[in-house]
């Protein structure tokens, strides 16, 4: 999960703080990062709105950042 740890980092995000945004734990997020624990579809959900990006980008499907348009 190098991408989640390196796009978490360019917003100047703690692991506390991705816990306070996406309300995963922050020992289940500090694992869902090193890669010894899968993120469930509603975490990629919440952590790709926190960090601006698409859920495909989180599983590597796209090499774009940019999420797609959203419904509002």
């Amino acid at each position: 999960m190098s991408r989640l740890k390196e796009l978490r980092k360019e917003k100047g995000y703690t692991q506390i703080k991705m816990q306070m945004l996406t309300g995963i734990d922050q020992s289940d997020y500090s694992k869902i990062e090193s890669g010894k624990r899968y993120f469930t579809f509603e975490q990629c959900r919440k952590i790709a709105l926190a960090l601006d990006t698409s859920m495909d980008y989180l599983a590597e499907l796209t090499d774009e950042k940019k999420p797609y348009p959203r419904n509002k």
